[in-house]
C-alpha cells in the first residue's frame, strides 16, 4: 500500500467512528451494553446482582485510546456476553463538543477527583459500595484478552 493509501484508510476511519459518537453522545456505539451515567444507579443494580462494577471515564468526542477500546472491546459480542453477566456498566463522559448540563459535569468532575482519574481511558473495577477494587485502561489484545485482564484484576483484589 501507498502512504496515501494508507493516510486515506485511516482518515476514513476516524470519520466513521467520529459519526458514530456524535449519534450517541453517551459514547456507547455498542448497543448491546446497557451503560449507567449515575454511578448510584449502577450501584443499585450491582448491589442486587452482587457483582462489580466497571466505570469508563472517557472523553467520547475526541479521546483517540477511548475510541480504540470501543472499537477493539466494547462493541464486540465476546466482550459484552460477558460484562451482561458479571458486570454493571458505567460510563462518565468527558466531552469537548457534545453538550453537558453544569450538574453533570459537576458529578463527572467529582467522581474523576474522587477515584483520582489522571487521563483518558480509565477503567475504574468497583465494588457494589463504590469502594474501589482496581484500576486499569486500554489493553492491547481484543477482547478475550481485556476479559481475561479484568478476570485477574478481579482475584487480585
Amino acid at each position: 500500500m501507498t502512504k496515501k493509501v494508507i493516510i486515506l484508510s485511516a482518515l476514513i476511519t476516524l470519520i466513521m467512528i467520529s459519526a458514530c459518537i456524535a449519534e450517541n453522545p453517551k459514547g456507547n456505539t455498542e448497543e448491546g451494553i446497557n451503560w449507567f451515567t449515575n454511578l448510584e444507579e449502577a450501584q443499585k443494580i450491582a448491589q442486587e446482582k452482587n457483582v462489580p462494577i466497571f466505570v469508563h471515564f472517557t472523553g467520547s468526542d475526541w479521546c483517540g485510546w477511548c475510541w480504540k477500546l470501543e472499537e477493539e472491546v466494547y462493541s464486540q459480542l465476546v466482550f459484552q456476553d460477558y460484562v451482561a453477566e458479571n458486570m454493571v456498566m458505567a460510563t462518565i463522559d468527558f466531552p469537548k463538543k457534545i453538550q453537558q448540563t453544569a450538574e453533570v459535569k459537576a458529578y463527572n468532575r467529582a467522581l474523576a477527583t474522587k477515584y483520582g482519574i489522571k487521563g483518558f481511558p480509565t477503567v475504574q473495577l468497583l465494588n457494589p459500595d463504590g469502594s474501589q477494587i482496581a484500576q486499569t485502561g486500554y489493553q492491547y489484545g481484543g477482547p478475550e484478552k481485556y476479559i481475561e485482564h479484568l478476570k485477574e484484576l478481579l482475584v487480585n483484589k
